[in-house]
């Protein structure tokens, strides 16, 4: 660990930054932790919150704090930068509630002000204070008025740590027309649900339904559509994320040149004892060495799941069974600036890989697919990673059974005939 930390010092003095502190987070009074602290190659230590049992009274909370603070700085093992907070509520009954309202958390800001100034010059703690804010909403830190007391708090901190001492106006956001600071967010999140519920459609397209077929996304929809609909009707259709369409095979595909398509999971997509996933490809001319079509295998759940993708420029198709086996690659590789239709397919005991209508791999795998709880990602390895398969996907369709050799050949055989 020590080495770790000198080398992320010695990154940042090479980036031309004088050097690195390095904090560590401790709510403790111990000598003994503060002392594997400093061994690891902590510099300083700090506390998110000093807790207070007992449910204290705001004078008792602002007591306790201090406390703490003196009784650090007593042991001297390791320098710290001070921190107080204004409330404690925890995230379920931790044994003590407590808030202290805005004038008497002035106060402690006073004194806290005051005792770091007691702090060695040459120390960071003799130069910031750390404020465990009021407002933390899903682990993120905002500076922001609060419900009951209004700008209080703030005004506690600016008559503390601010130089200026004339009237001011209190502004929201808003009221420049700048926020809520969280606008972008719910702008976002409702974006998100209109194109859920719009890739969730009903659609049927000529040739479902099919015996098995779980999704088929014919990609087919105008070059600037937000979405990738499902064409065998069970509503699992998936949301583009940077990617545009181009001419394909069949209509329209997917050009795939670093974004994706999102399938939300859904249980139809987990099916446990068979499995076929085919679609039609026009690999760029350049290298594929780790460049996925379809995958439901990550790092979450290596053990479970299946895709299909492109690896040291053969077709590969992977359902594991332990994290990241059964990778089954093909026998050939896969031809550039062609057409190129790929299926996988799985009958509960055997893998099966074909191109262009012809096996070109098997293996052998008994036991049912292990499902997981991931979305299905079309045309990347994830959202915006660079595992991206590079070219035109067309005419992904998904089943819960293995289909035979023949149907494979026929599937090629008709698709490849279209205009």
């Amino acid at each position: 660990v020590r080495r770790a930390f000198e080398r992320m010092r010695q990154a940042s003095r090479d980036a031309g930054f004088p050097g690195l502190y390095l904090l560590g987070e401790y709510r403790g009074l111990t000598a003994r932790q503060l002392g594997q602290m400093k061994q690891l190659g902590l510099d300083y230590t700090f506390a998110y919150c000093w807790h207070v049992p007992g449910n204290p009274t705001p004078q008792e909370a602002m007591d306790a704090q201090m406390r703490s603070i003196r009784k650090t700085q007593e042991l001297a093992v390791l320098p710290q930068v001070v921190t107080v907070s204004q409330a404690w509520s925890g995230w379920r009954d931790e044994g003590s509630i407590w808030k202290i309202p805005p004038r008497d958390f002035e106060m402690l800001l006073h004194q806290a002000k005051d005792f770091i100034g007691t702090l060695p010059s040459n120390e960071l703690g003799s130069k910031m204070l750390l404020l465990d804010n009021w407002n933390e909403w899903g682990e993120g830190h905002y500076i922001a008025p609060y419900r009951e007391h209004g700008f209080g708090y703030l005004d506690a901190v600016r008559n503390v740590f601010a130089d200026a001492r004339e009237s001011h106006v209190d502004l929201l956001p808003e009221d420049i027309g700048r926020g809520p600071y969280d606008t972008a967010y719910w702008s976002q999140s409702r974006r998100s649900e209109e194109l859920r519920t719009l890739a969730a459609k009903k659609v049927f397209k000529t040739g479902a339904p099919e015996d098995g077929l779980i999704a088929w996304w014919a990609l087919d929809e105008a070059k600037d559509a937000p979405v990738a609909f499902d064409y065998s009707g069970n509503r699992l259709g998936g949301t583009i994320r940077d990617a545009k369409r181009a001419k394909g095979l069949d209509g329209n595909a997917l050009l795939c040149d670093g974004g994706s398509i999102v399938v939300e999971n859904n249980p139809l997509l987990s099916p446990s004892h068979a499995l076929t996933i085919e679609c039609w490809v026009k690999a760029d001319a350049g290298p594929l060495r780790n460049n996925w079509i379809a995958n439901r295998v990550f790092g979450g759940a290596p053990s479970a799941g299946y895709r299909l993708g492109v690896v040291e420029g053969k077709p590969c198709f992977q359902i594991p069974l332990t994290p990241w086996s059964h990778n089954l690659a093909g026998n050939k590789p896969l031809p550039s600036g062609q057409w190129n239709h790929l299926a996988g397919t799985f009958d509960g005991q055997t893998m099966r890989l074909y191109m262009n209508g012809e096996e070109c791999g098997t293996m052998s795998r008994p036991g049912p697919i292990k499902p997981n709880a991931f979305h299905l990602c079309l045309g990347n390895y994830e959202v915006a990673h660079p595992a991206h398969f590079n070219g035109l996907l067309d005419e992904v369709r998904l089943y819960a059974r293995a289909l035979t050799p023949e149907e494979v050949r026929q599937h090629c055989r008709a698709t490849a005939k279209r205009p």
